[in-house]
């Protein structure tokens, strides 16, 4: 089908497709266009498909911008490195905590703060694809900083969220940088002090 763009919400980046031929003004989010690079105006003339999202809502899918052509999706891999890092460090600190270098409720604070990591990502992912208002990035990156960044890691391989934004990505890994050398540091004899916050 064909239609011409009406309404545009950059901010929840979505919007509605008057089609040529008639009917009712079509749902699109920017998920759905081909070109995502490109910020729709009003008036642009689209070309897209029609499919139901997982609310069984009728919404533009396969979308392109007049003269552009569908780039069709290849299937993501899942980042295997990202999943074994966080089994690993997760495994890691739970035996250093049987040898008594770190407080029991140190690895309590790691693995609950990777659930709620986890579930923050997994609303995030569902608020994206209803178009509603997204949790901010920052919020994200503090949820890793803080110790949630093992629920962090598995859930953007797991959920294929957030794993392929080049800026988001590089903050994400300076949150882990900066856990994991705030954890070593309070390892050290200098840090043995604030340690005993966790017992």
């Amino acid at each position: 089908m064909k239609g011409k763009l009406i309404n545009w919400n950059d901010d929840k980046a979505f919007g509605f497709i008057a089609p040529n031929s008639g009917g009712d003004h079509v749902f699109i989010h920017k998920t759905a266009l081909s070109n995502r690079n490109r910020t729709p105006q009003i008036n642009d003339v689209i070309t897209f498909s029609i499919s139901k999202d997982k609310l069984g809502r009728y919404c533009a899918d396969e979308a392109t911008f007049t003269g552009e052509k569908l780039k069709k999706k290849q299937a993501k891999k899942v980042s295997m490195f990202s999943i074994y890092l966080s089994i690993i460090f997760l495994s890691l600190i739970t035996v250093a905590h049987f040898l008594g270098h770190i407080p029991q409720n140190l690895i309590l604070a790691y693995f609950g703060g990777s659930v709620l990591t986890y579930i923050a990502y997994a609303f995030d992912k569902s608020k994206a694809q209803r178009g509603d208002w997204r949790t901010q990035e920052s919020t994200l990156h503090l949820f890793a900083l803080i110790g949630g960044w093992p629920g962090a890691a598995i859930a953007q391989q797991v959920l294929r969220h957030k794993s392929q934004k080049r800026e988001f990505r590089l903050g994400f890994w300076f949150t882990v940088i900066v856990n994991i050398g705030a954890l070593m540091w309070l390892m050290s004899s200098r840090g043995e002090q604030l340690l005993v916050i966790f017992k």
